[in-house]
């Protein structure tokens, strides 16, 4: 099943940060951009730009937080629709699902994979971090 907002057979090609933006993967253009850009959204395991042309076929690695998905560009879109639409436009690896449901069971059982800093360092942490310095 083809998404029934995708683009026209004659467009093959859709810029990287358009395409996460209209399959949800991010809530924003510029969301999925920056992700682009800080590394955490590859093309066949390569550190691309938002601007990268992406094509049907395309396999895409995508980390949003302690999450990780490896999907496959089934279709092309620049609109943002209903999430029925967005899943149609990839095909989720299935080792990256049971990956992903596994990391969701963590949280829940109350282990969390990416502790949240406090910001500053406290005062066990600041001696320690002098020490290693060597101040």
């Amino acid at each position: 099943m083809v998404a029934p907002n995708c683009l026209p057979a004659d467009v093959e090609r859709l810029r990287l940060d358009k395409w996460l933006w209209a399959a949800r993967f991010f809530k924003t253009r510029s969301a999925a951009a920056h992700a682009v850009e800080g590394g955490r959204v590859k093309i066949a395991d390569e550190r691309v730009k938002p601007a990268r042309a992406l094509h049907p076929g395309d396999r895409l690695s995508i980390r949003i937080g302690a999450f990780e998905w490896i999907v496959t560009v089934r279709a092309l879109s620049d609109r943002r629709g209903p999430a029925s639409v967005a899943r149609a436009l990839y095909d989720e690896d299935e080792q990256s699902r049971e990956r992903r449901d596994a990391a969701i069971a963590r949280v829940r059982a109350g282990f969390d994979p990416e502790p949240a800093h406090g910001g500053r360092p406290e005062k066990r942490e600041r001696r320690e971090l002098r020490r290693v310095r060597g101040y």
